[in-house]
């Protein structure tokens, strides 16, 4: 990423503080009055996120905060969508993914960021929210039937619930022709041999990446 202006390290100061009215006002001035890069925006967004998500797990913010946090990443991706999505309109999908965030984890910020990004790149995305339990995992496969399949989580015992998502969707014979990817957190190749998936990323451009490759879609 490039260097940040200012004014960009002020709109991820602001978010990250739960200074809701002035980033809000500042998110609107740069993607109305300035006409700033929609995606860029959005990037912000998710590198102040993830101070939150760290200050969370720190003990330094709690519920209240991690909510506040994703309605306000809620609001600004509802304004900057339609700057970024106006040449798709009517495309056809590219495939199925669906996303959720494992049980026992609340954490949704980085997931609605990948859900929004697949959703832009032409991705059909069936978010089923968070704290999944396996079971609502293995019902909405069945329906869905998604060519990729996105574990969520932030709390590193998340990744206990990954595993045992991923071990039952085996179990039930579901992992045949469809990929698992897992992201949030410390996630790392360790962590991805341990859950079993079959890759990790990041940050949601690495998502859609993974998902193209995937489908073979080229990236």
């Amino acid at each position: 990423m490039n260097a940040m202006t200012d004014q960009e390290t002020l709109l991820v100061e602001w978010l990250a503080d739960m200074n809701e009215d002035d980033a809000l006002e500042l998110a609107k001035k740069m993607l109305f009055d300035e006409k700033a890069d929609a995606l860029r925006v959005l990037e912000l967004c998710r590198m102040a996120m993830d101070e939150v998500g760290r200050r969370f797990e720190q003990g330094e913010y709690f519920l209240p905060e991690l909510v506040l946090a994703g309605e306000m990443l809620e609001t600004i991706g509802a304004l900057a969508k339609p700057l970024i999505s106006e040449d798709g309109e009517g495309a056809q999908k590219l495939g199925r993914v669906l996303l959720g965030t494992v049980h026992g984890d609340l954490h949704d910020i980085g997931k609605n960021i990948v859900g929004f990004m697949l959703d832009i790149n032409g991705f059909e995305v069936k978010d089923i929210g968070i704290d999944v339990p396996v079971a609502e995992f293995l019902a909405a496969i069945r329906e869905f039937d998604p060519q990729v399949v996105a574990l969520s989580g932030f709390l590193t015992l998340a990744f206990d619930s990954m595993k045992e998502t991923i071990e039952a969707i085996e179990r039930a014979g579901l992992r045949e022709g469809r990929k698992i990817m897992i992201g949030g957190g410390q996630i790392d190749n360790a962590v991805c041999a341990y859950t079993r998936a079959d890759a990790f990323g990041v940050n949601a451009v690495d998502a859609v990446t993974l998902s193209k490759g995937w489908i073979g879609v080229a990236a």
